[in-house]
């Protein structure tokens, strides 16, 4: 898990992500639809930088 932020306009640092050690699936259906709601996502991924990153056991 890690402090960031949105990753569609305005880019606001207010959220902590929680990264999952194994893959998730997501229906078809349901990126199509996060697609259509969220067509501005294209901001891509970025460094740490000064972030810490926690992992559990």
């Amino acid at each position: 898990a890690y402090e960031g932020s949105l990753t569609t306009p305005p880019c606001s640092e207010i959220v902590d992500w929680i990264i999952a050690k194994e893959p998730v699936e997501v229906d078809a259906a349901d990126i199509k639809r996060f697609i259509t709601l969220y067509s501005m996502n294209a901001r891509p991924a970025l460094t740490p930088n000064r972030r810490y990153i926690l992992s559990s056991g």
